[in-house]
């Protein structure tokens, strides 16, 4: 058995690689993002301490899904280096076998991959409400009524005066206030009966209070108003669970599932989402094993540079394949779990099969 010491270091150098990787990025992509939101915000009167607290509100939800990548690339840079000082031929002649070797990376992979999950993603999550929020008032700020995007947050509900559909651009609160709001209301029949844009909408008790409102009236015509109300059914906890949000947590999201399904929203995002989150510990743990297989060449025998390239691209197309598991998934088409989990378990197997053929022959 691999003792603890030589355990511990070849775990130390996995890591140092990975938050090495990881940190790189995030700083890549707030620099980034800061560009892109300075450009943005143009000539608003928004200083800088806002803008950077944007920034780094924003960051962890953008650089979430950098870790597989980090772990590739981290797994694949330890690997190599310990093959050109020779230490895997060491270990090697002193009876180690690679799976040995291998398993404090695969070790330190599943752990982060826990955390990742059950820490880092929640905090994501509050973090980029957070940057919703900041980002509602500033755009929001010395704006016209209707400044809002037309893409953002869909809320379909049933009250007294019949259905409504809610659309708004941005939410804040936990979905219980919208800015950049639309309302379709429909009356028994299906038939429109009003479409209403409104700057603002806040979810009181039983109603929608919807400010600097103009309601369009079929035979009517346009009619503002400062406050209008639209009646609901919904609560506030429905309504945050309702919108399709990426900002729910991995440990609220069994709640948003059960909600979503009793209120007529379909759960297929959540129910994937959650899945996903479970099984990342198992798409780091691949990441690793590929890393292995293309890794552990001895660097006298030469191809290094065509074994990474294969490497990456092998990681590559397991993350593109994650990916299009997961359109499949929102779509319908895949049941959430298998798209969830279908490419973690091929791409680990994959890593075992090519270990076994390459080390136990």
């Amino acid at each position: 058995m691999i003792g603890r010491t030589l355990g511990f270091y070849f775990g130390r150098r996995f890591l140092g690689s990975v938050v090495g990787i990881f940190v790189g990025c995030v700083f890549l992509i707030m620099l980034v993002d800061f560009l892109e939101m300075a450009r943005r915000v143009g000539e608003r009167d928004v200083d800088t301490t806002t803008l950077l607290l944007l920034i780094l509100y924003r960051a962890p939800f953008f650089t979430e899904q950098l870790l597989p990548f980090a772990v590739l690339f981290g797994a694949i840079g330890t690997f190599l280096t310990l093959s050109r000082r020779l230490e895997l031929v060491v270990a090697r002649a002193a009876g180690i076998s690679a799976w040995q070797f291998i398993g404090p990376a695969a070790l330190a992979a599943v752990t982060l991959g826990v955390l990742s999950t059950t820490v880092y993603n929640p905090m994501s999550a509050e973090f980029k409400e957070q940057a919703n929020q900041i980002e509602a008032q500033i755009f929001n700020r010395q704006t016209g009524l209707f400044s809002a995007s037309n893409s953002g947050f869909w809320i379909r509900q049933q009250s007294v005066d019949g259905q409504a559909i809610i659309q708004a651009g941005a939410k804040a609160d936990g979905g219980r206030e919208l800015s950049g709001v639309t309302v379709f209301v429909f009356d028994p029949k299906g038939l429109l009966t009003e479409r209403i844009e409104a700057r603002s909408a806040k979810l009181e008790s039983g109603a929608w209070i919807l400010s600097e409102a103009r309601v369009l009236t079929p035979g009517i015509g346009v009619q503002t108003y400062d406050r209008y109300v639209v009646a609901t059914n919904l609560t506030p906890n429905q309504v945050q669970d309702s919108l399709q949000s990426e900002t729910v947590s991995f440990w609220d999201l069994p709640a948003a599932i059960d909600a979503a399904t009793r209120i007529g929203f379909g759960a297929d995002r959540y129910e994937l989402q959650y899945q996903s989150l479970l099984a990342r510990p198992l798409l780091l743990l691949a990441m690793v094993l590929i890393a292995a297989s293309v890794s552990l060449r001895v660097f006298r025998f030469g191809g290094i540079g065509q074994t990474i390239l294969g490497g990456v691209a092998a990681g590559f197309l397991l993350y593109v394949s994650t990916k299009l598991a997961e359109d499949l998934g929102e779509a319908g088409i895949v049941y959430p779990v298998i798209a969830a989990w279908f490419p973690a378990v091929v791409g680990a197997l994959m890593g075992v099969l090519i270990l076994l053929h390459r080390e136990d022959g």
